[in-house]
C-alpha cells in the first residue's frame, strides 16, 4: 500500500513540476493596457466628409472631427 502511495506521489510531483504549464505573468504587460494612444505627426486620419486619408498635421479639426480641406469642413 505504501509503495502505491509513493509511486502516485512521484508521478504527481513529476506532473506538477515538469508537465503542468504555469501562467507567465511577465508576458502580460499591465502598463501597456493603461497607456493612452499617442498621436504622431505623420499618423493618417480619415476625413469625416469624403473619407480620404491624410496626415494629421495637414488636417483641419472642426467639432472634434478631422477634415482634409476647408471645402469638406464647410459641407
Amino acid at each position: 500500500m505504501i509503495k502505491y502511495l509513493f509511486v502516485i506521489g512521484v508521478i504527481w510531483a513529476i506532473y506538477y513540476f515538469f508537465i503542468k504549464k504555469k501562467p507567465n505573468i511577465d508576458r502580460y504587460d499591465y502598463k501597456q493596457k493603461q497607456k493612452k494612444k499617442t498621436i504622431h505627426s505623420n499618423d493618417m486620419v480619415k476625413c469625416a466628409s469624403c473619407g480620404i486619408y491624410c496626415e494629421i498635421d495637414e488636417c483641419i479639426l472642426n467639432s472634434k472631427k478631422h477634415y482634409c480641406s476647408n471645402e469638406c469642413a464647410t459641407q
